[in-house]
């Protein structure tokens, strides 16, 4: 064997088989897949996010061995791990005498800066290369809109598919539209069955005892020693084909909806496979939009249209403003909000039952889609005025895809409307009645959706008109908000003042709702 004078670090949300690393095998070369404290801790996890990411790196570990690759896998509890990439970058370096470092430019700001001071402070030759992944280069959406007062997504997603011709038909979007939004909004009416998630048996309960043994802090639950998410490209394959018989049919139409009978509705559940990159964008489009060309009599255009926005529109847009807005992103807060999370929003102990719903099913699964989570938790949080750090940290912390690349857009961004309508037209606050309009949560709640005060009204009510008062002057002039500033000025001046004395109310108990 040749002796390896090459290391190439491999980071956790980097598991693409199909890079171009990986289809030659060099014994000069050896690949390090490292389980380190600094991940677990710099932010609190939920316990199946880490269990996902480590059982993850251990099976692409092992697929690299089998493939013929030399490998170093640092476990967690390793007495040669020092717990950060530094640090066993610099211990590995020396004392296998490397003469140089590779590896893959990070999607994370943080890591990014991280590997490029490591790499200016280190002895021996570096160089990073591309992760291959993504359908769009960092700094194409902050090119494609510069000088430009928003991002709009509608136009990137337009170009998008352009570029990659993506249900068209002779340069034109095929049925006609570009976009069904607009009829992908129907509240779950129960005319068709909701399939049952595909799970996984994924064992990892000796993860779970080296978690337990090295006291690594997290929330949430499990169940169990297995673990329900794709951690293989086969699984995360299965997965795929999982949804397109059982969930593409239904999904525009229902990709909006709540219900208290379904946890994941007719979603596909790959963003994990995604963002760690066991699964490539370009494939999972491919391959919705083959299912439909070969199964029209069950899938419209509206359906396969809606996922596809998704992948090639929203994930590559996300990810294109998370660039263009870093590092000034992470410290917006165009609302001067300060408030504390709720402490309920870590073990759903609320009267509130759409925030116990969507709390609850994340602490179980480490899951909620986009809905719950920008116009119920998101919503709620903004309504709140909690610091938007609050809010990234725990968005970050309780999903299973969470990475700050996605995770902080649609959250400081989207959700909390902290970077002041680059990316949003208007914050998405609501009242109960949008909540009410598009799930069942409202059903048997302790609160009353259609009361605005007074005893059990819904929080969500008062505390509503109550953010539009207290922004009044960062949100009457914007165009989408003047018909509910002409609301709440129409008001009766004595209805108005309950509401507003309700609000302050709420606020002033909200760890008590």
């Amino acid at each position: 064997m040749a002796a390896a004078d090459t290391l190439r670090l491999i980071l956790g949300d980097q598991l693409n088989p199909r890079h171009s690393w990986f289809q030659a095998t060099d014994d000069r070369i050896v690949y390090v897949l490292m389980e380190v404290r600094q991940e677990t801790d710099y932010v609190l996890h939920h316990v199946q996010k880490i269990l996902a990411f480590f059982a993850a790196m251990r099976a692409f570990a092992q697929w690299l061995r089998k493939k013929g690759h030399r490998v170093v896998y640092l476990h967690l509890d390793d007495p040669e791990n020092r717990q950060d990439f530094e640090t066993n970058l610099k211990h590995l370096i020396k004392r296998h005498r490397f003469r140089r470092l590779e590896y893959l430019q990070p999607d994370e700001y943080r890591l990014d800066a991280q590997l490029k001071d490591i790499a200016t402070d280190l002895s021996v030759e570096t160089e990073a290369f591309g992760s291959e992944h993504f359908l769009t280069n960092r700094d194409d959406v902050k090119r494609m809109f510069a000088g430009k007062k928003r991002y709009l997504m509608e136009s990137f997603y337009r170009e998008m598919r352009r570029q990659h011709d993506i249900l068209l038909e002779g340069g034109k979007p095929v049925g006609g539209k570009w976009n069904y939004d607009a009829s992908n909004r129907q509240r779950y009416d129960g005319k068709v069955p909701i399939p049952g998630p595909k799970r996984f048996r994924n064992d990892v309960g000796a993860i779970v005892k080296t978690l337990t043994a090295m006291k690594v802090r997290h929330f949430g639950r499990t169940t169990g020693n297995t673990l329900l998410w794709p951690v293989t490209r086969r699984q995360a394959l299965a997965q795929l084909k999982h949804f397109l018989e059982h969930g593409l049919p239904h999904f525009g139409t229902y990709q909006d909806a709540m219900t208290v009978g379904g946890w994941s509705l007719f979603h596909s559940r790959i963003s994990f496979a995604l963002n760690v990159k066991i699964l490539d964008p370009l494939e999972v489009i491919q391959a919705a939009v083959s299912r439909w060309e070969e199964d029209q009599d069950r899938i419209t255009i509206a359906q396969v249209e809606g996922f596809v926005r998704q992948i090639l529109g929203w994930r590559e847009y996300m990810r294109g403003i998370y660039w263009a807005l870093m590092p000034k992103f992470k410290d917006m807060n165009f609302f001067g909000h300060d408030a504390k999370l709720p402490d309920w929003y870590w073990t759903g102990e609320t009267r509130m039952h759409c925030m116990a719903q969507a709390i609850g099913q994340s602490l179980d699964y480490a899951y909620a889609h986009h809905i719950q989570r920008l116009m119920v938790t998101g919503n709620f949080a903004l309504l709140a005025g909690v610091h938007p750090d609050q809010v990234d940290a725990w968005y970050l912390g309780v999903y299973v895809d969470a990475i700050q690349w996605v995770e902080m857009p649609n959250t400081r961004g989207m959700s909390q409307f902290a970077e002041g309508g680059l990316i949003a037209t208007k914050p998405y606050v609501s009242s109960a009645n949008y909540i009410h309009k598009m799930s069942d949560y409202c059903q048997d709640c302790h609160y009353d959706r259609k009361r605005r005060h007074g005893d059990k009204a819904c929080p969500f009510n008062s505390l509503y008109w109550h953010f539009l008062e207290r922004h009044r002057k960062l949100l009457a002039r914007n165009p989408r908000m003047g018909t509910m500033y002409r609301v709440l000025d129409k008001m009766d001046r004595g209805e108005r003042k309950k509401i507003l004395a309700q609000g302050n109310d709420y606020l002033s108990t909200i760890d008590m709702l």
